[in-house]
């Protein structure tokens, strides 16, 4: 292949896969679908690509998809919107009792999706509070190491209210990595 950019559209022939036509550019790839083997990711530098009929780049392309992660991952990083977080089925509408072992003090209830609600919260900011400390440009790489493990020490501590949450990807995770 040449050195030409090709566009959204060209057609191609690879050696191996047949015939496709380009359905995406990245920095450094084409995504390129084929006729006999369908989707699939080739280097711009792949030299054994032939060019059936090429079409014009546009001058700035960028995909929806690289848009949308972009805009995602700048909401989570500036602003302290939550993302919704099921609760396990089997805790709508419980509650919580705490009981003093004082018997002349009342004992207190808290329904648990205010309970949760505020566990979630806590998970939220734990999180800005991870990106804030790894973007600040004045702690050294050592410090911000330090804090870092520190956060993940508080995750640790956390784990009792995984049995809460729905799903295990929003699970509290600390120090070894496992699940309590």
């Amino acid at each position: 292949m040449s050195d030409e950019e090709l566009g959204i559209g060209s057609r191609v022939r690879h050696p191996e896969f047949g015939d496709g036509v380009v359905i995406n550019i990245k920095p450094k790839t084409y995504l390129i679908v084929f006729i006999s083997r369908g989707r699939i990711e080739v280097a711009k530098s792949y030299v054994n690509l032939e060019i059936l009929d090429a079409v014009e780049p546009e001058a700035d392309l960028i995909s929806l998809f690289d848009v949308e992660r972009t805009l995602t991952t700048i909401i989570k990083r500036y602003s302290d919107i939550q993302e919704t977080v099921p609760m396990g089925a089997k805790w709508t509408g419980g509650k919580m009792f705490l009981q003093p072992s004082n018997t002349g003090l009342k004992p207190k209830e808290v329904p648990i999706d205010t309970f949760f609600s505020k566990i979630v919260m806590l998970r939220d900011r734990l999180r800005v509070l991870e990106q804030r400390i790894n973007a600040h440009d004045k702690l050294s790489e050592e410090d911000k190491v330090n804090l870092q493990q520190y956060i993940t020490r508080i995750y640790g501590s956390l784990t009792t209210f995984n049995v809460l949450f729905r799903d295990d990807k929003d699970h509290f995770v600390g120090e070894k990595g496992s699940k309590e």
